[in-house]
């Protein structure tokens, strides 16, 4: 499948149009990484939809095809041919940024005959049943924090406190419900211009806080065959993978990214990654690259305007561990996910491989973990941003020169901003003046790693 085990899993860098087309920064982004010849690169999370969704790529329309060939060619030169291009597929349901009170009670909040009710009760006085909706907002905007989760549903308090956010349970909203017919063929229609596009193919995106995960939780409680038990949960995540199937066809990579472990309360854990696992690999996906946590339902309350980031708690952490650890530390985590999964996968007959990632930093860990059997290839993201040349570093003999990443998760803090996604090393020695020496919209950070070549050879790049 590749010429290495060597992986640089999905990041999305906040590089793409306002409407998700393919931008110069956008091929520089990816091109850097190419020119360190890892065995797979993989396109950030890009929409399948064709709905505005900020600077993330889109695929969810054949405008959008051009640009991504454009970035297929790009990588290809770069690498020289040596790194195999797959573009991972997401789709996501509503989430809002944390509202200001006034414009909450005024204009989103729902004024209904529960809450009036609920209000009479809380007053002890009936005449707020009839209470107009103007009058029902003006209290509540001046209401003390026990009135107002007394009167308030959990669901209400929430969109308040976090700002509103959709579920894949909400069956009272018609699209919602329309989920497992609406998907397969925007998934299948997705990876059909994936391959349009030459990518070598696509992933899948069944992890974290978006659509796909939220099938798979234990926390799914549809009631329409899609939601309770496992058999339920799977099913339209299996319905996709062959719509996808069906229409690439055989002989194309179809992968899926997807959760060891939820790391919330009542979420799903490895138990049900391994079951997940053994139906995927049955159903006939080519890889399973394994994550872990990144999660909505513990995340931080974000600040007003700003919308819930699913990596700030401790699901989050699990997700994207930082040098600020607990005795385990920050590097390969959850390598004991992907080698349970893996295990249970060749039990069942199959050989379907499995990618770890989380915290993989030096050559001897990623050679250990192969070693060992744990996984069939190792992603590092964080440590490729760091030094996009590492792997060919390693490969030609200069893993010295490799510099490293100290996990602080600098790259992360702009990611929760939607900035441009830089690493903070990349700054250590650069005139801000010289002009051959891109910067970020910010003017104060390199927009590129700097350039290298063996000692001995003229710089490119």
């Amino acid at each position: 499948m590749a010429a290495e085990r060597t992986w640089v899993p999905a990041m999305v860098p906040w590089r793409a149009t306002e409407d998700g087309f393919v931008t110069p920064e956008v091929l520089e982004w990816y091109a850097r990484f190419a020119e360190g010849q890892p065995g797979v690169l993989v396109v950030e999370a890009t929409g399948i939809r064709d709905v505005a969704s900020g600077p993330l790529l889109r695929i969810g329309d054949d405008r959008f095809v051009p640009g991504l060939r454009t970035l297929v060619e790009t990588v290809r030169e770069r690498s020289r041919g040596r790194t195999r291009l797959f573009i991972q597929l997401l789709d996501f349901v509503a989430v809002r940024r944390r509202p200001e009170p006034r414009r909450f009670f005024g204009r989103y909040l729902e004024i209904t005959d529960s809450l009036r009710a609920q209000i009479a009760l809380w007053l002890d006085d009936p005449r707020w049943r009839e209470a107009e909706d103007d009058e029902v907002r003006d209290y509540l905007l001046t209401a003390d924090r026990a009135t107002l989760e007394t009167v308030l549903t959990d669901r209400e308090l929430e969109a308040l406190d976090y700002g509103y956010r959709e579920r894949v349970w909400d069956m009272h909203l018609p699209h919602i419900k329309e989920l497992p017919r609406a998907l397969p063929p925007l998934f299948a229609d997705a990876a059909q211009r994936a391959r349009e596009a030459g990518f070598d193919g696509v992933e899948l995106h069944y992890a974290h806080a978006y659509t796909m995960a939220s099938f798979l939780s234990r926390l799914n409680s549809r009631p329409d065959g899609y939601g309770g038990a496992r058999e339920h949960r799977v099913r339209l995540p299996l319905e996709v993978l062959a719509a996808v199937r069906s229409r690439v066809g055989d002989d194309y990579v179809v992968g899926i990214r997807y959760l060891g472990d939820e790391v919330v309360s009542g979420g799903s854990d490895l138990d049900d990654a391994i079951w997940f696992g053994v139906c995927f690999a049955e159903a006939g996906v080519n890889y399973l690259s394994v994550s872990k946590g990144g999660r909505f339902e513990d995340a931080k309350q974000p600040k007003v305007g700003e919308a819930v980031y699913p990596y700030t708690g401790a699901s989050g952490y699990e997700c994207m561990p930082t040098v600020l650890s607990d005795e385990r530390g920050p590097f390969g985590r959850n390598v004991p996910l992907a080698s349970a999964i893996r295990r249970a996968i060749h039990e069942a007959g199959c050989s379907t491989p499995v990618v770890t990632s989380g915290g993989i930093t030096t050559f001897e860990q990623a050679e250990s973990i192969l070693a060992r059997g744990e996984a069939d290839c190792v992603a590092a993201a964080r440590q490729t941003l760091a030094d996009p040349d590492w792997f060919r570093k390693i490969r030609l003999g200069h893993g010295g020169l490799v510099r490293r990443c100290e996990f602080t998760n600098y790259c992360e803090g702009l990611d929760q901003r939607h900035k441009q996604v830089t690493c903070k090393l990349w700054d250590r020695q650069f005139d801000p003046t010289d002009p051959a020496v891109r910067l970020a919209s910010d003017g104060k950070r390199r927009l590129s790693a700097p350039a290298w070549s063996p000692p001995g050879d003229a710089p490119t790049g």
